[in-house]
């Protein structure tokens, strides 16, 4: 499973990948967990707000940080797709 979070580095990114990879520990899954800063690759996501969450090329969020209990509903429905 690979998790981009898409962002410039703004606060909000920051914390969105720190819950992430919460996430990730809490629930023991292996995934890939990426930065993606890029504008040109996080623009080819369709996101205008920062910061985006894509689970294995699914967009699931834009400009905002989810709750952690939805965070980790999206990464256990990933993780038992494989």
């Amino acid at each position: 499973m690979e998790i981009k979070v898409l962002g410039t580095g703004c606060a909000k990114c920051q914390r969105l990948y720190d819950a992430t990879q919460a996430v990730l520990e809490r629930e023991g899954i292996d995934a890939k967990l990426v930065k993606v800063e890029a504008l040109d690759e996080i623009m080819r996501h369709g996101v205008m707000i920062t910061p985006g969450l894509v689970i294995d090329d699914e967009l699931k969020s834009t400009g905002r940080v989810p709750r952690d209990k939805v965070l980790a509903q999206w990464i256990r429905e990933a993780a038992a797709r494989g």
